[in-house]
């Protein structure tokens, strides 16, 4: 049993144990609190919030060097979701603290509009969001490269930076009332004098599917993407104009609240239109 007075911090990911984007997460947070390190073992890019049944869940202790310090940290066969699960009932309460924040990243790619659903980096912060634990969800534009196949050329400073800023923030205050995870994007160029934006999400779809390449329908091809956008369109406040127009660090306070604000006189309206005509 510790008794530390420092915060309680769990450190996740969707790119798996070895990624070089959830290093710079540890390097980031380590001054602010002592540090519960979880993350897929392996790869698990786009897999949202699921849970699949047939992960195995083992849990594999590990040691990460970073920046001249050794941490212990546990490689977990698991969804995003599901690590923070195992983190949070099995790694835990050894350490007989709760959780003050969780920090989820940093991802490779950013997250943008209403694809964030499909994020595995918003999908563990959320997850950990929904055990009341305030949670950050970091993400670094880069080139579509770098997505699976992440090499050490990605400069992950600025967005390390913005990832201490917003954590030692929440730590120190909390969240505002009706925020449970605040989403950062950082643009590839930015550097820590980049302005942020509080920003909302875009109901814009960001990525777009590309047919792979193959010549007959049942030759194994996984589907591509391109980011497209259309700025007569965009959402003046919106995360995709900050990152990918403007250049500016994107803060997006998200809510687990999906309800749509609309007023209950209107959808009452709405159904009493739609109604057949019993006259007829």
């Amino acid at each position: 049993m510790t008794t530390s007075p420092r915060p309680l911090i769990l450190i996740t990911n969707d790119d798996g144990i070895d990624s070089l984007g959830l290093l710079a997460a540890v390097a980031a947070c380590a001054p602010l609190g002592d540090l519960l390190i979880a993350a897929p073992a392996g790869q698990q890019t786009a897999a949202g919030r699921s849970k699949p049944p047939g992960n195995g869940g083992r849990i594999l202790a590990r040691r990460l060097e970073v920046a001249g310090q050794t941490f212990q940290a546990y490689a977990v066969e698991a969804s995003p979701a599901q690590v923070v699960e195992h983190a949070l009932v099995e790694l835990a309460p050894p350490l007989a603290r709760p959780v003050a924040l969780a920090v989820s990243g940093i991802n490779y790619g950013e997250n943008l509009g209403e694809g964030i659903t499909v994020s595995g980096t918003v999908g563990a912060a959320m997850e950990a969001a929904s055990f009341r634990i305030p949670a950050l969800a970091v993400s670094l534009q880069t080139s579509p490269e770098h997505y699976l196949n992440h090499v050490a050329a990605v400069d992950f400073g600025a967005a390390a930076h913005f990832t201490r800023r917003f954590a030692a923030a929440i730590l120190a205050q909390g969240l505002p009332d009706g925020v449970d995870l605040l989403k950062i994007d950082v643009p590839g160029q930015a550097t820590p004098a980049t302005p942020f934006r509080w920003t909302r999400l875009s109901r814009q779809r960001y990525f777009y599917p590309v047919p792979p390449r193959r010549r007959r329908l049942d030759e194994p091809a996984a589907m591509g993407f391109e980011a497209r956008l259309d700025p007569a369109r965009l959402e003046p406040d919106s995360d995709i104009r900050a990152v990918a127009l403007d250049g500016v660090v994107s803060v997006t306070p998200l809510s687990l609240d999906f309800t749509a604000r609309v007023a209950r006189a209107r959808l009452q309206a709405w159904q009493a239109d739609g109604q057949p005509d019993s006259s007829a």
